[in-house]
């Protein structure tokens, strides 16, 4: 019985076991095991082979039926007991339904393409695994990778030749399974079909505009990803929710159970002409996207079912692509969806020919985002994207989190071009909405957070500091070390380290990829940038010894593990845990040089590294499961008045995904379900997607679970509070239906025999120099072999560097386990060193980060808990800034303004226990609901603060003359709200709740003003950044305690200045630029409010020192309204204009304001007395001082320089919204258009959410067409955007850019102005100017035109191609991590 015995019958079973049976007394006995119908499967090892046994009942079905079932693994615990002296079970593949009635000694592939090699998996007969790995694109050898790596291993195995030009025999091939990177590569690189939008009338431009926010806050270019889309189609439909207004037509019913009522039908007979158009142009592929298709799709169906008519290839419905709330997410699911899936069908395509017959009787599943199989047929672009990446974290959930008992499990993929960071706790972790490329996509997506470039991850030296990434070498040219000319990056690090061996390598490298690695060009690289970092040593501003180049390169390296380790902290904190619990499962080709310092800085004590981790995604394929999942939108209270709907949409759900899988040939046995309700408290975004599966019903739950009780635990324990007066929402339901199959690897590692084999000694470097470094071979090692740090294991994928003071032992499985050691503290001195400081640089900012994750956590109100919109800071002993997270314009340096007034005020009567609160404009506030919360820190044997912490978060409401705390029309400060000039929050450590709250209600003494109109959200926020401040502490307390007090403070002040030298070399490039050209060294440029009032500024550049004087004499006198601006607001402003016009990623401290001297006038517009109002300041007038400084530098031409504040409210509702408008053109650029500039990154809320909770709708949301100025560059465009009211409210708007244009530069045209209309039901237009507050009522029509951005160089000059400068490669990040800072950015 050679290989694995796979019979297709009852009978040939019978007669193999009968004759199996005269040889083996136990066999006797199993076979009465079976004959006794027990549920049981052995695996037992005869003659080398596995043989699989079922109950008769199983067997029964196998023979009646042609598609057999897929067989499930059940391990029979007492196996041992019941037959003395059976071996354990060997590797065995259940691969597909069919695989027991496939001829015997067929091969099942698994093969992940990645973005550099493509790793093959192959179980081939007789049970033993074959691993391959090659390039990924190698057009001179081969078309196809996949098909490659099978063709290799059929020869390897079979001994024959088989030509690359013939398709290959499938007759020994039973299974392929594969995860790809075809759909991420053409979303990077826009290489998808040519797509058609369809979408509702007033809408052309909704996913242009997108979320109004701008990725990158600092580059002025606002470089953005192209749309999918090639054309625009708008739809004369109209679809709102019923409310019942007089001459409303008949409701309808969607799917949620809301009532909507049909404005305006689809007009199909005008759409035909317009696709015939679209048809003779040869577009085949349409997405359609129209309003509330979640919940009524029938719109949408007859644009799909018109269209497939009509001819289109590829019809793509946002209510069939993710049938879930908002527009925007969903219809750029719907049009990746156009765009990916006919790519991704080529691919499949193309790879089926290289097979005879096409694969036609050969199973082929592919890899989904969601960590599932799906038939190839199925495989659509919208769920493709993180196929590859998929795979590692279903590798290691089956592998790593069982052979730690439970534990949860970090994991680390680092590969040559990325490095994702995800997580497993007994559950794969799920995102309903995140971005790739630039595109949202709504749809199930393992949380694989992509935090850095990988091995390909770029190294430079700038203004003194170490900087890792995020540029990217990429696959192609590479690192140095492959031949190409690539740059220098952290695999040439490792490589002159010592701790890759170019032997261990294949030669593919190389113009004729041919050769081996290359040490020489790696160290020739490295000692050019080593050249750079010494001289800066030696000429610096604090002198120091040469470094090595040895030591430069252990810097990168330390450098690059920093950089790694604080998203790994940020994914683990958001959701309440620590990352020291976890054990830390590496893979990838790179990680395992990593492995052992990521572990050690984040307090892990265990790396496991899978015997295949250098291609565990590959072994992922292998080991999942075939998913089918079923969703539809709800929004239905979860009540027990409900809970019967829910329990039969949850089952109506469960049967879809069983037909499916049961299609695909799975018994129900293999079969399970898993049921969701997407949960919210009402009145909040925070939506969670739980299972009840620990939560088994009640009597007052759905049958389905109790999911109540789920969505409270899961809320408590991730933002530390429950909300139990508020009612919950259910938003979807949703059914994961898994079909079990796949590879059971339980392999039976070799028997130690003797100590392990040294194959070589090598030289490594560590910290402190070289060390004798023993080479073992992976494949040569045995269970319970234990080797001591330092050593590498190699084997052909992968190399594992055991770090000096770690042990690596050899599991039971054959993989590696490594106890991670304390590290050996070293002497950091005070003194500065350039590796230290970007280590400090990383920690700080880490710092302020977790204090804001704590903040985010425990706060309640929406502003803070779901707008995000606070910053966390932390201060030196001085009330300097040394870090700030999140990077929000408005915020940067306005606190250290705010720590310095306390300081000084206070002086000696700051005590331990003592916490302070501020918002008055005067002690560096910015408005009023932005309340500031500081901490100073005391440390034991210091009489002073030796530093302080921060945290300032927006109260939505802090009293004053209108609800929200920001009235349009304040004429003295205390009309906006309860003020904080120098307030102990927390006295002696005891919060003083009864003099906070007195002072938050004593507005309402004040006539025509209100106390606080939501004290509990005051509260609690307040606590919450108490309690922020209070990790800061701790967290640096843990840094001092490692470093001492002298040396954390010495790197405070050597990271402001690192900040201060960034900006001096940019202020002398500046100066040199111009005194080359013959120009004066004072640049000046004025611009003007609205009222007239004029905003001055010259700059003095002092080219010997790299320093300035701004000056804004001649400014304004403070105005009768609320546009003075704060000398803070100034100070932000200044510092976002230093930081773009640097260009790169700096410490944005104290430091960058050093070099530079600010005049600003007392009594002017930008320094009020302090009883003036200046709530316009914050939000408008901070956008006139970064137009006036960037005209000054001539950087780019003025932006919409406004925020266009948009209030709407009545008795029982208020809603706030702040509207994009055209970017500045600028030298290579042309402005963006739609979107947020400067000081400002809100995101706006999405159509359908915007209709379902407030009175209006929205009938337009569309570019500006030629609002931008024009030039040789063009500015961006305005928005156009129109609110029909519904009801009666109040509508207040508070605007500039209405009188003066934003202006052009160098010949460039100024942008349009802003226009604010009102238009009345009975037809009657009204101007309302730029600052207002009027009564709506239903019928009535606000229409708001925002501004252009200015044109830049003369109209008649050539016309440049269009775009951006072009950035450098860098890997596209993406995961939760990555939207979190997203929206933080987005306030």
């Amino acid at each position: 019985m050679p290989g694995m015995s796979l019979l297709s019958s009852y009978e040939g079973l019978r007669q193999e076991i009968q004759r199996l049976a005269q040889e083996n007394e136990e066999l006797r006995r199993l076979v009465q095991l079976i004959q006794e119908n027990q549920e049981l499967k052995l695996v037992l090892r005869n003659r080398g082979s596995s043989l699989g046994f079922y109950s008769s009942e199983l067997l029964a079905e196998v023979a009646s039926s042609p598609r057999l079932p897929r067989r499930r693994t059940i391990k029979f615990k007492d196996a041992e007991r019941v037959f003395p002296g059976l071996q354990p079970e060997e590797s065995l593949l259940d691969s597909s339904p069919i695989t027991m009635g496939s001829p015997e000694g067929r091969f099942h592939f698994a093969i992940d393409r990645g973005g550099t090699f493509t790793d093959v998996f192959a179980q081939c007969p007789g049970g033993h695994v074959r691993v391959l790995k090659l390039l990924s694109e190698d057009p001179a050898n081969y078309v196809d990778a996949p098909t490659e790596g099978i063709r290799r291993i059929l020869e390897q195995e079979g001994g024959v030749l088989l030509p690359r030009d013939r398709p290959l025999d499938t007759s020994r091939i039973a299974s392929i399974r594969m995860g790809t990177t075809v759909a991420t590569n053409a979303l990077l690189e826009r290489q998808g079909e040519r797509v058609a939008l369809l979408v509702t009338r007033g809408f052309r431009d909704l996913l242009h505009v997108g979320t109004q926010a701008r990725e990158d806050l600092f580059d002025l270019a606002v470089p953005m990803p192209e749309m999918l889309y090639e054309e625009v189609l708008e739809v004369d439909e109209r679809v709102v929710l019923y409310r019942g207004e007089p001459g409303s037509g008949t409701p309808v019913k969607g799917c949620t159970g809301d009532l909507l009522e049909v404005q305006r039908p689809v007009d199909l007979g005008a759409l035909r002409g317009k696709l015939e158009g679209l048809l003779a142009r040869g577009i085949r592929s349409l997405a359609v996207v129209l309003m509330h298709s979640y919940t009524w799709a029938q719109h949408e169906q007859q644009v799909g079912a018109l269209a497939r008519e009509m001819g289109f290839t590829h019809v793509s419905l946002s209510s069939e692509a993710m049938p879930m709330v908002r527009i925007v997410p969903r219809g750029h699911t719907a049009c990746a969806d156009a765009y990916l899936t006919p790519a991704i069908q080529r691919y499949v395509q193309g790879f089926c020919r290289g097979f005879q017959g096409q694969l036609k009787d050969v199973q082929v599943l592919f890899m989904r985002s969601d960590g599932g199989l799906a038939p190839m047929d199925t495989f659509s672009g919208s769920r493709a994207v993180l196929s590859g990446p998929a795979g590692g974290v279903v590798g290691y959930s089956a592998t790593t989190y069982h052979a730690e008992g439970g534990q949860p499990v970090i994991g680390f993929d680092m590969g040559g071009t990325s490095t994702d960071v995800s997580r497993y706790a007994g559950e794969f972790e799920h995102v309903f909405e995140a971005s790739t490329a630039g595109v949202t996509l709504q749809a199930p997506q393992l949380d694989i957070n992509t935090v850095a470039a990988g091995g390909g991850s770029r190294l430079f030296f700038r203004s003194g500091l170490f900087v890792v990434g995020p540029e990217s070498a990429g696959a192609h040219p590479g690192p140095a070390c492959y031949r190409k000319g690539g740059p220098l990056t952290v695999t040439d690090a490792n490589l002159v380290l010592g701790r890759l061996l170019p032997a261990s390598f294949p030669c593919i490298f190389g113009p004729g990829e041919d050769q081996p690695l290359s040490p020489e060009a790696s160290r020739k690289a490295l000692e050019a940038v080593a050249a750079d970092i010494n001289s800066f040593l030696t000429n610096g501003p604090c002198p120091a010894s040469p470094l090595s180049l040895e030591e430069v390169a252990m810097g990168f390296v330390r450098v690059a593990n920093e950089a790694m380790c604080r998203p790994i902290r940020a994914l683990t904190q958001a959701r309440g845990h620590d990352p020291s619990a976890h054990v830390l499962a590496c893979f990838g080709g790179a990680g395992g040089q990593h492995a052992c310092a990521i572990a050690r800085a984040l307090g892990m004590d265990t790396v496991y590294i899978h015997r295949h981790s250098g291609l565990l995604s590959a072994l992922g394929l292998a080991l999942a499961d075939v998913v089918h999942e079923a969703q539809e939108p709800c929004s239905l209270p979860y009540v027990p008045e409900t809970f019967m709907q829910l329990d039969q949409r949850l089952s109506r759900l469960e049967e879809q995904c069983i037909d499916a899988l049961r299609a695909q040939g799975f018994p129900r046995s293999q079969i399970h379900t898993e049921s969701f309700l997407h949960l919210r408290y009402q009145g909040t975004d925070c939506a969670l997607m739980v299972s009840a599966h620990q939560h088994p019903a009640t009597a007052r739950s759905p049958r389905a679970g109790d999911f109540g009780a789920a969505f409270v635990e899961r809320y408590m324990r991730e933002f530390g509070f429950v909300i139990p007066e508020r009612s919950v929402v259910v938003d979807d339901v949703r059914v994961r239906g898994t079909g079990c199959s796949g590879l059971r690897l339980e392999d039976v590692a070799k028997t130690q025999t003797g100590p392990p084999r040294v194959d070589k000694m090598t030289q490594c470097y560590f910290e402190g120099g070289y060390q004798e470094t023993p080479v073992f071979l992976l494949g040569e090692l045995g269970y319970g072999h234990k080797l001591q740090g330092p050593c590498l294991i190699i084997d052909n994928n992968s190399t594992i560097l055991v770090e000096p003071g770690c042990q690596a032992e050899v599991t039971e499985t054959g993989d590696i386990r490594i106890s991670v050691g304390a590290e050996t503290p070293g002497t950091v001195g005070a003194q500065l060193d350039p590796i230290h400081l970007s280590i400090f640089s990383h920690r700080f900012m880490s710092i302020a980060e977790q204090m804001g994750r704590i903040l985010q956590r425990t706060a309640i109100s929406t502003n803070i808990k779901e707008r995000l919109d606070f910053s966390c800071a932390l201060f030196g002993p001085d009330g300097g800034l040394v870090s700030n997270a999140p990077h929000i314009p408005v915020h940067l340096g306005a606190m250290q303004e705010t720590v310095q007034f306390q300081i000084q005020h206070l002086g000696a009567d700051l005590h331990p226990g003592d916490v302070l609160l501020s918002n008055h404009p005067s002690a560096g506030g910015s408005h009023l609901p932005d309340l500031t919360v500081i901490t100073p820190v005391f440390w034991p044997g210091q009489t002073r603060p030796v530093f302080y912490v921060a945290s300032r978060g927006h109260h939505a409401d802090i009293g004053g003359i209108t609800p929200g705390s920001m009235p349009p029309h304040s004429t003295a400060l205390q009309q906006e709200g309860a003020v904080f000039l120098s307030f102990k929050l927390v006295q002696g450590g005891v919060f003083q709740e009864e003099a906070v709250t007195e002072a938050l209600q004593a507005p309402g003494k004040i006539p025509g003003c209100s106390g606080t109109r939501n004290l509990h959200d005051n509260l609690s926020d307040l606590r919450a950044q108490v309690a922020a401040n209070q990790k800061g502490i701790q967290l640096v307390g843990e840094l001092i305690g490692q470093y001492g007090l002298d040396v954390v403070q010495a790197y405070m002040g050597h990271i402001q200045a690192n900040a201060e030298l960034a900006v001096r070399d940019m202020l002398r490039a500046f100066g040199s630029s111009r005194q080359a050209r013959g120009l004066p060294l004072e640049v000046s440029a004025e611009d003007h409010m609205d009222d007239g009032s004029p905003i001055r500024l010259r700059v003095h550049i002092n080219l010997s020192q790299g320093s300035a004087v701004f000056d804004f004499s001649g400014t304004g006198p403070e105005v009768f309204g609320n546009l003075n601006a704060p000398r803070a607001i100034t100070l932000s402003a200044l510092i976002y204009c230093l930081r773009c016009l640097v260009g790169r990623d700096i410490p944005l401290n104290q430091g960058c304001l050093v070099p530079v001297r600010v005049v600003i006038p007392k009594g002017s517009i930008l320094d009020p007395s302090p009883e003036a109002a200046v709530v316009g300041g914050n939000v408008l007038t901070s956008q006139r001082v970064v137009d006036v400084i960037l005209g000054a530098f001539g950087a780019c031409a003025a932006s919409q320089g406004c925020m266009n504040n948009v209030t709407l409210g009545n008795a029982h509702m208020g809603y706030y919204e702040t509207v994009a408008g055209g970017a500045g053109a600028g030298p290579g650029w042309h402005g963006r258009s739609g979107v947020h500039s400067h000081m400002t990154n809100t995101r706006i809320t999405d159509p359908e959410i915007l209709e379902s909770r407030y009175p209006v709708i929205l009938r337009r949301f569309e570019l500006r067409l030629g609002s931008g100025g024009r030039g040789r560059f063009r500015g961006g465009d305005g928005v156009v955007r129109e609110l029909l009211f519904r009801e009666e409210a109040l509508l207040s708007v508070l605007t500039e850019r209405r009188a003066f244009r934003p202006y052009g530069l160098h010949g460039g045209e100024p942008g349009a102005r802003g226009l604010n209309l009102l238009i009345r039901k009975d037809g009657r237009t009204v101007n309302l100017g730029g600052k207002t507050s009027v009564p709506v009522y239903p019928g009535d029509v606000f229409c708001l035109h925002t501004p252009g951005g200015g044109g830049y160089g003369d109209p008649e000059d050539p016309v440049p191609p269009p775009g951006s400068p072009p950035q450098p490669p860098s890997f596209s990040k993406r995961g939760s991590v990555y939207e979190y800072h997203r929206a933080q950015e987005a306030v």
